[in-house]
């Protein structure tokens, strides 16, 4: 396998039109990199440079140490498996994955033989005489890695692989896809718009917007340490709530939400961080699941009275959107034993050890 290296990468389409600008990401050998973020924010474009479908506009891209800007796609070394699967549908599921192997003259043996271990690998091996047409989505989706694994490439490029299946196959799949990777020992690079397929399928997650990265970290760093709002908001589900607000010097430091008496007290660690900040706007982050019903809050949780506006179960907890005063309307992840009713009063208890804040011009977190 190999490493991949996007130096300074930039993409400039006719009429000046920006799609990725100033892109750096350094992937190291075997690493499962995810490239995330909305629709039109250049992840694709990014992915589809690396594979020689896109021209560079600027910068260099490098696989295992060597420029392939103008290396021609097929002599990359580099298997890509698309949203659309892109099977030959005259092709049985065996054509269909030995149709590289045979355009490169690979012996029928050697042929034949990764086939088998791919289909093996894979759990279609009885639907080898098969046509697409007779396939199921997810065994399609199947047969299209399979055709990538048989090509032994350095580098694996999956664009959107699982956005065409529904959601129960789309758990399965990203299993399967992150199995394939411990097992295969390979280098990937996969994109999705689906923040959820990111935290639980990469080693490193980079996040995107507007064509440019945003952060590049792990997981866990993500959730935790984000640099900015956008960042903040992209990763975690439910969305991080944000309260639009000032910092307050009385008697300690406080966050009082906009256009509203709510008043939340800020804790003695985070006062450093926003002693600069008295009496400027900033953005309060507030995950959903840091927001609990104040019976069972710890008691130096800040309290807050609300009104319960839609309630969604979820098993064995609950979303709960509720407004404050102001008329914003923001959600908790609650247990279900609670059991709130649509249009309740309630006081929940904001966990402010959690909460992150931002600068309101820059976005950028504050620490």
């Amino acid at each position: 396998m190999a490493s991949v290296q996007i130096s300074n990468v930039s993409k400039v389409y006719d009429g000046g039109v920006v799609a990725v600008q100033d892109v750096s990401i350094d992937i190291q050998d075997k690493e499962f990199v995810v490239l995330v973020g909305p629709s039109g924010c250049g992840k694709s474009t990014t992915l589809r440079m690396v594979a020689g479908l896109e021209e560079i506009t600027g910068g260099p891209i490098s696989i295992d140490g060597k420029i392939v800007n103008e290396v021609a796609p097929k002599d990359r070394d580099i298997a890509m498996v698309f949203q659309n699967y892109a099977l030959y549908p005259h092709m049985t599921v065996y054509e269909n994955m030995a149709f590289g192997l045979k355009l490169r003259k690979f012996p029928k043996a050697e042929i034949e033989s990764r086939v088998r271990e791919a289909a093996q690998i894979l759990g279609i091996e009885e639907y080898l005489q098969r046509k697409p047409k007779a396939l199921s989505g997810g065994q399609r989706q199947r047969v299209a890695v399979g055709r990538a694994i048989v090509r032994k490439p350095k580098v694996f490029l999956f664009d959107e692989p699982l956005s065409n299946l529904d959601a129960k196959l789309r758990v399965q799949m990203r299993t399967e896809i992150s199995k394939l990777h411990h097992r295969l020992e390979a280098t990937m690079i996969y994109v999705t718009h689906d923040q959820t397929e990111a935290m639980t399928m990469g080693d490193r997650i980079v996040v995107m917007k507007d064509g440019i990265v945003h952060q590049t970290d792990t997981p866990l760093n993500l959730y935790n340490f984000p640099e900015n709002k956008f960042v903040a908001g992209f990763i975690g589900s439910p969305a991080m709530n944000f309260m639009e607000g000032v910092v307050e010097q009385n008697g300690g430091l406080h966050f009082r939400e906009k256009n509203s008496p709510l008043t939340l007290s800020v804790p003695k660690e985070k006062e450093d961080t926003l002693k600069s900040m008295v009496g400027r706007d900033v953005w309060m982050g507030i995950r959903p699941e840091h927001i609990i019903d104040a019976h069972a809050a710890p008691a130096q949780a800040a309290k807050a009275a609300v009104k319960v506006e839609v309630v969604e179960p979820m098993g064995n907890e609950i979303f709960v959107y509720f407004s404050t005063a102001s008329d914003t309307q923001y959600v908790a992840r609650i247990h279900a034993s609670v059991a709130p009713k649509t249009g309740q009063a309630m006081e929940f208890g904001f966990d402010m050890t959690k909460a992150l804040f931002f600068d309101k011009a820059t976005e950028k977190v504050l620490r």
